[in-house]
């Protein structure tokens, strides 16, 4: 494995969010799924 250059290191930290990641991120807005787990 190789070291990451600065490039690739801004590129995976600021990596797009995909349409399931944001759907899911408002659900749990929406609905706090934490507080149904105990």
């Amino acid at each position: 494995m190789t070291q990451m250059s600065f490039p690739d290191f801004e590129y995976a930290r600021e990596r797009k969010q995909t349409r399931c990641e944001r759907f899911f991120a408002e659900m749990d807005q929406v609905v706090p799924w934490a507080g149904w787990w105990r």
